[in-house]
């Protein structure tokens, strides 16, 4: 896609006045960027420099001569000495060029000029340039001038250019297009036979949702790619069975990957002849296989791994999964391997998993892709899994199989210097076969990019996270990750705002995936409990207290119960209206003769699964508690699909996660069931009712995204019988319930998040009297660089521009001016010291309150001096009383990794030792203030604990909402700390505030599409 300007050269007319030659500047290694192109591959991005002369040329000739004449509005088959120097030779301000490269090859060019309000060659102030693109006929449609837009107008912005123009001809719609999808406000005019477009270079919420839109698209795309290969390579594939190649190589062959797979082993000579390996032809390089390669898994010493990314790279591969280990968390050597690693593969538009991966799997049933270390293929489901660790991934693998759980993709990413958790909640966001999403962390590269991207995929889907590393301080050896201040528990809370479902251990990951995947999301807290012991049936009460729930009387079945009183009891349960969830407890029951009832458990699934069958629609989640229930789990696990729907088409569930009326039960090819071991077919027998339709895209129950309505067809094939119901079983109460628990709490956020808050707008703000206060400190000739600590008068005055009084502070360095201080603020007052040791620490005796006379105050004042020190050393002050309330504190920070957060907690040192404070992302809606006050476990102080007068939280409420939009509105305000903040029974008083200006951190999540840099 190309686009205008420069046709007076073109066409032979008189130039304008040449300019002089431009100043030279330091290179701007900052605009260099790798990004994702929508077809998965990859470019980098790079400023065009006077080095480039031959790649210029060599790029130009590839061009086909349509393409040229969009370009020059002529006929133009080559360029002129003249030309290449003028394209080569820029002073990264008023001209600047970009190149897309693949290969360290020209396959697109961007570049601006500035101009004047004539038209002419300009230099600052004028802020308008004219732009053009050129784009290789090879890469067109692969979204590469969408990208170089992107990167060109974030560089114009840099160098105060705000808008672009651009001459299109009528012809080159795509290039018209490209202006026009690209979200900025714009106009259009037809001039002279051409387009003429201008664009403001502004970002709008359109640009930026534009953005995000094919940042998905492309990212999703990208992973894609490496999960659905035609054909594999494994490179480092031994000639005796056994190595890290050829466990690769048998594990492909054995999960029947039905594409097409080759071995590479760099050995092999001329003399060998055509050799196989497990039946497989092999080859001494990737180049002599002579046919496309998708994908190939990296097993040979790291020392080898550049010769083997050669050899992909030069051969068209898309995708590389390095298994071999040396790399970053081996040490500094280590880490300069692997960043020469990922510059190579995306020098030639490669991504990587990896290095030291465990390897990548895709169970869908046309690919069948085991390129791991894990020696058994998961049964297919519904649920897809992240590890950064080889180890995690082994033991997730083995308890979602041991439980009956399948998945629709698997990877464990090692060190993942490339391909990360973001990229995969990219993919699996939007696609049809995944519908839980669990993920295990060690470190988060990209933390603000990920809240946002969870957000996103919490809405339509479970995303369910166990985090390790929490304690260590550090990240994990081999792992980049962004230095944050925040501690762990921050971080939680933020997933927590963001619908990510957030868990402490490896066994509640899986307790939670598989409760997500197998039952619909709970309409509520109220759950029924019932079962065959009245002691499992009161832990499990109990538990239900703990974790927040609202649980029912216990049912008690007694140990004479028999699974027809079960499948009764489960039924009426669920047609019960005063219950959301339920939980079934059941132990053996040994007869008179010793022999113990209901076999080993399969009697009395198939009596569960026809209660939940019978149901009218399934809407409430049910879980089992057994203990001791031999083959109980196993036969409650039988169907590989973790996702029930509905039975028949066009019914719905009612539930949170609820198909439209309408909605297709699935296409496709049916799943089979399967037993415990993931393989075979499920036996039928009483009670296995027909409860879920599996295959790709069915439609469910479960919580995964609902489906538009589908218009029914002649053609379209009857509903496939559907698989018996899955119904999770725990061993323990605690352990069902917590899952349970995660669910409602999941299923309020959906529900919560289908109708967002809103961020209200103050009449009383005065945004431009705060920009031009932060403006006079921070411009200021001697302010500090690093950041700005306003006094008391500045800091009151730029919280008052955002409707934020603060109450008036008098200091008093002596009973003198203390008394004349209480003269002018009236009695009675209050005594305070403001040493950095003693302030906020009315525990340590540095304040007096309610001093009615000058003879109180006086008697204070030396009380203070004499216990605590000298005036000079104690700083007192007098304030005006206040109301009496509860005493809180206000806080706002920027962090550099996940950016600014909005914080809250009750004044003193309890809270502070119990770390009872909570946060949220800014800017904050008015349901996220409303949450953040309502989630402290001291919440109940505000709201009339023990009889005391409940506090104004609405007023609360409407300061935090202040604070926030203070911060978000100007990111130089890099801290804010309102202290204490006293609510009263009616309005609230703000004692003390502390504000910190600074340049704001870079905000990386606004600039263009680019991957992260090594």
């Amino acid at each position: 896609m190309h686009s205008a300007s420069e046709q007076s050269e073109a066409a032979e007319q008189p130039a304008p006045p040449a300019r002089p030659e431009p100043p030279e500047h330091d290179y701007p290694d900052h605009w260099e960027a790798d990004v994702v192109l929508r077809d998965g591959g990859t470019a980098r991005i790079r400023p065009i420099t006077a080095d480039d002369a031959g790649r210029l040329v060599s790029f130009y000739e590839q061009v086909s001569d349509e393409s040229k004449y969009y370009r020059f509005f002529a006929p133009y088959p080559r360029l002129s000495a003249k030309d290449v120097h003028r394209f080569t030779h820029h002073d990264f301000v008023d001209r600047v060029g970009l190149a897309a490269t693949v290969g360290g090859e020209f396959i697109a060019t961007v570049r601006y000029d500035r101009i004047d309000d004539r038209g002419l060659p300009a230099s600052a102030p004028a802020d308008e340039a004219e732009v053009a693109f050129l784009v290789q006929d090879a890469h067109q449609g692969r979204g590469v001038a969408s990208a170089l837009l992107e990167h060109i107008a974030a560089v114009a912005r840099e160098r105060d250019i705000r808008r672009f123009a651009a001459e299109v001809l009528p012809a080159n719609t795509k290039m018209i297009k490209v202006f026009t999808d690209a979200g900025y406000t714009q106009k259009r005019s037809f001039e002279d036979g051409s387009v003429r477009l201008h664009l403001d270079l502004e970002p709008t919420d359109r640009s930026l949702a534009v953005q995000r839109a094919r940042e998905q698209r492309a990212e999703a795309r990208s992973v894609q790619r490496l999960l659905t290969p035609r054909s594999v390579a494994v490179v480092g594939a031994g000639r005796a069975p056994g190595g890290v190649g050829r466990t690769v190589l048998r594990n492909l062959l054995g999960a029947g990957y039905t594409g097409r797979v080759y071995a590479v082993n760099a050995a092999l000579g001329v003399s060998d002849g055509a050799v196989e390996f497990d039946g497989v032809p092999a080859h001494p390089s990737v180049g002599a296989i002579g046919e496309p390669v998708d994908l190939a898994i990296v097993a040979v010493p790291a020392e080898r791994v550049p010769e083997a990314v050669a050899d992909c790279g030069e051969h068209g591969v898309q995708g590389l999964v390095v298994l071999s280990a040396g790399y970053a968390e081996s040490g500094a050597a280590g880490r300069d391997r692997q960043r020469q690693l990922v510059r190579q593969a995306r020098s030639y538009g490669m991504r990587i998993i990896g290095p030291n991966a465990f390897g990548i799997i895709n169970t869908t049933p046309d690919v069948r892709l085991n390129a791991s270390l894990a020696p058994q293929m998961p049964a297919a489901g519904r649920i897809g899994l992240f590890t950064q660790s080889g180890a995690i991934g082994i033991a997730l693998l083995a308890g979602l199989h041991r439980r009956g759980a399948g998945l629709s993709s698997f990877i464990s990413a090692g060190n993942r210097a490339d391909v990360s958790g973001n990229d995969f909640l990219q993919h699996w966001y939007d696609d049809p076969g995944t519908d839980v999403v669990l993920l295990y962390l060690e470190s988060i590269g990209n933390p603000r990019k990920f809240t946002r991207l969870a957000r996103r995929t919490a809405a339509v889907k479970p995303v369910v996270v166990v985090k390790g590393a929490r304690h260590s301080g550090s990240a994990p050896p081999g792992h980049r990750v962004p230095v944050t201040r925040i501690p762990h528990g921050t971080v939680s809370a933020l997933l927590r705002q963001a619908g990510v479902i957030r868990v402490d251990t490896v066994t509640e990951l899986v307790d939670a995936g598989l409760l997500l995947a197998a039952q619909p999301l709970p309409a509520g807290p109220r759950v029924a409990i019932l079962g065959n012991s009245e002691s499992l049936g009161l832990l499990t009460y109990d538990a239900c207290l703990t974790e927040g729930l609202r649980p029912l009387r216990p049912l008690d079945l007694t140990t004479a119960a028999e699974p027809a009183d079960f499948r009764d009891a489960l039924a009426a349960a669920l047609a019960d209206e005063t219950s959301d969830a339920v939980v079934v407890n059941a132990i053996p029951w040994v007869g008179e003769n010793g022999a113990t009832e209901f076999g080993d458990g399969e009697v009395l699934a198939a009596s569960l699964r026809e209660a939940v069958a019978s149901a009218p629609a399934p809407t409430k989640p049910v879980v089992v508690v057994h203990v001791e229930m031999g083959g109980l789990a196993e036969a409650l696990a039988v169907a590989t699909s973790t996702r029930p729907a509905t039975r028949g088409r066009g019914a719905t569930t009612g539930g949170p996660g609820a198909r439209p009326t309408g909605a297709p039960t699935g296409t496709g090819t049916p799943t089979l069931t399967a037993t415990s071991t993931g393989a075979g077919t499920a036996p039928s027998g009483p009670g296995t009712a027909p409860i879920a339709a599996s295959g790709s895209g069915a439609a469910a129950s479960g919580p995964g995204p609902a489906q538009a309505p589908q218009a029914p067809s002649e053609e379209a094939p009857p509903p496939s019988p559907a698989p018996p119901a899955t119904i999770p079983a725990y061993p323990a109460a605690e352990r069902a319930v917590r899952a349970l628990a995660e669910a409602v709490r999941y299923g309020q956020w959906r529900r919560q998040a289908a109708e967002p808050g809103r961020v209200p707008e103050y009449e009383d703000i005065d945004e431009a009297g705060a920009a031009a206060l932060i403006e006079r400190v921070l411009g200021h000739e001697g302010a500090d660089p690093r950041g700005v600590t306003l006094d008391t008068a500045q800091a009151g005055e730029l919280l008052a521009r955002y409707g934020i009084d603060v109450l008036p502070t008098l200091p008093a360095p002596t009973p003198d001016a203390a008394v004349a201080a209480a003269g002018r603020l009236g009695y009675p007052v209050a005594l305070k010291t403001t040493a950095p040791h003693l302030r906020h620490r009315p525990d340590l005796g540095g304040v007096r309150l309610d001093l009615a006379s000058e003879e109180q105050l006086r008697t204070a004042y030396a009380e203070l001096t004499e216990v605590l020190g000298k005036p000079e050393e104690l700083q007192p002050v007098v304030q005006a009383m206040v109301p009496r309330g509860v005493d809180t504190v206000v806080r706002s920070a920027i962090d550099p990794a996940v950016g600014a957060v909005l914080s809250f907690g009750l004044s003193g040192a309890a809270s502070e030792l119990l770390g009872d404070t909570a946060h949220r992302l800014v800017p904050a809606t008015d349901r996220d203030v409303a949450e953040l006050v309502r989630s402290l476990r001291t919440a109940p102080l505000l709201f009339g604990w023990r009889g005391s007068a409940p506090v104004d939280t609405p007023a609360l409420e409407e300061v935090l909402l202040r604070v926030s939009r203070l911060v978000d509105d100007h990111p130089e305000v890099v801290a804010v700390s309102l202290e204490p903040v006293v609510v009263a029974p009616r309005g609230l008083s703000v004692l003390g505030a502390t504000v910190r200006l600074a340049p704001p951190p870079p905000r990386t999540d606004l600039g263009p599409r680019s991957l992260p840099s090594y």
